[in-house]
């Protein structure tokens, strides 16, 4: 299986990090299915998701452009002060 090296991973963890959770576990099924087999486990580890979550995000991008949570996105909570 094809995998990538550590800088492009760093670059995708850090830039999925930055998605909202709609749009990571989207983002996690384009690039497993990019993949192809094994790829599922191997985005799955390096992004530190459940694979079930990229195979919703893999049938969330099948409905698209249809989106029936457009707009619902959850803002990320604030980290709490000591």
């Amino acid at each position: 299986m094809q995998t990538y090296d550590a800088v492009v991973e760093r670059q995708m963890v850090n830039f999925y990090g930055s998605l909202s959770e709609k749009d990571r576990r989207r983002y996690a099924a384009v690039e497993a299915a990019k993949l192809g087999h094994s790829g599922k486990a191997y985005i799955a580890r390096l992004f530190g998701c459940d694979p079930d979550t990229i195979a919703a995000g893999s049938r969330d991008v099948e409905d698209l452009p249809a989106d029936a949570a457009a707009g619902r996105i959850r803002k990320k909570g604030r980290p709490e002060e000591s």
